[in-house]
């Protein structure tokens, strides 16, 4: 077996039972083997012979592979150098998560996790929310996003229907929890505690808020820090004055938001406005 000297790790810091592995550009293979957490990732470059149990695959750029606690699998370069992405969660906490989920929708987890239907898959929303998961993961978004995309990858791997919520009997906690998120905009608020106070399960409160107010409780506070921001900027304060008081983790991480929403870095939004007389 080849040394592979292109990959690096990473245990992420928010939720460190989640730990993050990339390739780039290698050629290393691997024996048989298998890990005792749930790994998945994308195939970012070239393709690869995958086998997991009895069965062989050809993988190739855009496959996100999908292995389960205890599976015995390899997957190696057919040619050439490949690249790629992984994460490697813990089975437990991954069938909590998963068991939050089914409740919701009246099913039952009959052990202690939920296996992948397939060794991997070809659909892009769920590539999609797989770079997205990662790529806070990477960052080290905080509690609040990590978790929110989280569920929201392992809602699509299981392929159910998001429930439907009733108006009425989450409209009171619902709107307890907006207000919180308002008053305290610069605060590093968490899932956990929030479904606390609002006496749901965590899944509970990202499927209703995101149900009366159009995004999940991380995206929403983000949304009202961008405008707060906005109007800051125009006023003149700075980009390090504005990222402390509204509680981004730093310089970097203002810019990055701001630019996802407004497509252009707060710097130069500002200087539309800055030194402008009316």
């Amino acid at each position: 077996m080849k040394r592979d000297n292109s990959a690096s790790f990473k245990q992420n810091l928010v939720l460190p039972w989640i730990e993050l592995r990339v390739a780039n550009r290698s050629s290393a293979c691997y024996d048989a083997h298998s890990h005792d957490e749930f790994s998945f990732g994308v195939i970012l470059q070239g393709t690869a012979a995958y086998k997991n149990r009895s069965q062989s695959h050809q993988v190739g750029a855009g496959d996100l592979v999908t292995i389960n606690p205890a599976d015995v699998h390899s997957c190696n370069p057919e040619k050439g150098l490949w690249s790629y992405s992984m994460l490697f969660v813990d089975a437990l906490k991954m069938g909590q998560l998963q068991r939050d989920i089914l409740r919701e929708s009246n099913q039952r987890l009959p052990m202690d996790y939920h296996a992948f239907n397939a060794d991997f898959e070809r659909n892009e929303a769920l590539k999609a929310q797989y770079f997205t998961l990662f790529n806070a993961l990477e960052h080290e978004e905080s509690n609040l996003n990590i978790e929110t995309c989280l569920y929201s990858f392992i809602e699509s791997s299981l392929q159910i229907t998001r429930p439907s919520f009733k108006h009425r009997q989450h409209d009171e906690p619902i709107k307890r929890i907006r207000e919180k998120l308002l008053d305290e905009v610069a605060h590093h608020h968490e899932l956990e505690s929030l479904a606390e106070e609002a006496g749901m399960s965590r899944y509970q409160l990202l499927r209703a808020f995101k149900n009366q107010y159009g995004l999940p409780p991380y995206a929403y506070l983000m949304d009202e820090k961008i405008k707060r921001s906005k109007v800051m900027l125009k006023a003149g304060d700075s980009l390090s004055d504005v990222a402390h008081n509204l509680g981004f983790s730093d310089q970097a991480h203002f810019q990055r938001q701001f630019k996802k929403r407004l497509a252009v870095t707060p710097k130069y939004y500002q200087s539309h406005f800055v030194g402008v007389s009316s």
